[in-house]
C-alpha cells in the first residue's frame, strides 16, 4: 500500500507537469454508444476487478493462503478466458508447460537452497557470522544497513527467491535477537514480521535493477518496437527511488509495517 501510494502520487505529479507522459486517449477512443456501455463494463471491467479483489482479499481477511488464493486465481483467469472465447488449445498447452517449468525451476531452488542451509548451519556459519559481527562492532541499526545494502546489491545479479531463501535463514535469527530499544515491539514476533517486510520491500528493487530486472524485460517484451531498452533503464529509476523511500519510511516508522499483522 505504501508502494502503490508512492507510485501513484509520483505518477499524478510527473504527469501534471509533463502532459506528454500521460497523454489523453483519442477523442474517437473515448466516444462509446450508451447501449454499448454497460455490456463492455460487464464484460471488460467487472469480471477482473472481481477476480483480484477476490484473490487480494481472501489473502489479506486470512480466508486463504498465497497458494490457495493463486490457485483461486488461475482458476478465475482460466474461466474468463473460456468465456471470452480466447481458450484455445495451443494456449493452454503453452500455459501448463511454461507453469510445469517455472514450478520446476522454483523448486529446484527451494532443494538447492535449503541444502546450502543446512549444510551452512551444520558446519557453524550461524555462529562464525555471530562472531564477525561481534568483532566488527556493529550497532544493531548498523547491522540492519548491512542487511539492507546487501540485499540490494544482491539484486543486481541474483534472483529474489535465491536472495530470500539464503538471505532470511542466515540473518533472520541474528536480527529477531536484536534490540532496537523502544523502536520496535519485541512481543508477538512484531521483530520478525518488521525484518521480512524490509526484505520484501528491498526485494522489490531486485524486479527493476538491471541487468537482470525481470520487470524491465517483460515491459520491452510489449513495448513498440521504438522504445530501447536503454529508454527503459532511465524510466525505471524513479520508481527504484519511491521503493528505497518506502524502505526508509518502514525503517523510520514500524507501525507501518506492523498494523496489519497486529489485527489478527
Amino acid at each position: 500500500l505504501v508502494l502503490a501510494t508512492l507510485y501513484i502520487i509520483y505518477i499524478a505529479v510527473a504527469s501534471g507537469i509533463k502532459k506528454d507522459l500521460a497523454p489523453p486517449l483519442p477523442a474517437d477512443a473515448l466516444q462509446v454508444p450508451k447501449g454499448e456501455m454497460a455490456p463492455l463494463l460487464l464484460r471488460s471491467f467487472f469480471p477482473p476487478v472481481f477476480l483480484i479483489a477476490l484473490v487480494k482479499g481472501s489473502i489479506l481477511f486470512g480466508f486463504a493462503t498465497p497458494s490457495e488464493a493463486g490457485a483461486v486465481g488461475a482458476g478465475g483467469a482460466t474461466l474468463l478466458a473460456w468465456i471470452n472465447g480466447r481458450l484455445k488449445k495451443e494456449m493452454t498447452v503453452a500455459v501448463c508447460q511454461s507453469s510445469g517449468l517455472t514450478v520446476s525451476f522454483i523448486f529446484f531452488i527451494i532443494i538447492t537452497a535449503t541444502c546450502f542451509a543446512l549444510v551452512f548451519r551444520s558446519l557453524g556459519g550461524d555462529d562464525i557470522i555471530e562472531e564477525l559481527i561481534h568483532e566488527a562492532g556493529l550497532t544493531p541499526w548498523g547491522l540492519l544497513f548491512l542487511i539492507m545494502g546487501i540485499v540490494f546489491i544482491l539484486g543486481f545479479f541474483l534472483d529474489w527467491v535465491e536472495i530470500t531463501l539464503i538471505i532470511l535463514p542466515v540473518f533472520a535469527p541474528i536480527v529477531v535477537g536484536l534490540e532496537f530499544g523502544d523502536h520496535v515491539p519485541t512481543e508477538n514476533r512484531a521483530m520478525i514480521y518488521w525484518f521480512t517486510v524490509l526484505v520484501a520491500i528491498n526485494l522489490q528493487t531486485s524486479f527493476l535493477t538491471p541487468p537482470f530486472g525481470y520487470a524491465l524485460f517483460y515491459l520491452k517484451g510489449i513495448a513498440p518496437r521504438e522504445v530501447k531498452l536503454g529508454s527503459i533503464y532511465k524510466g525505471i529509476i524513479p520508481f527504484v527511488i519511491l521503493q528505497l523511500i518506502a524502505l526508509i519510511l518502514v525503517i523510520s516508522y514500524p507501525s507501518v509495517a506492523l498494523w496489519l499483522p497486529g489485527l489478527g
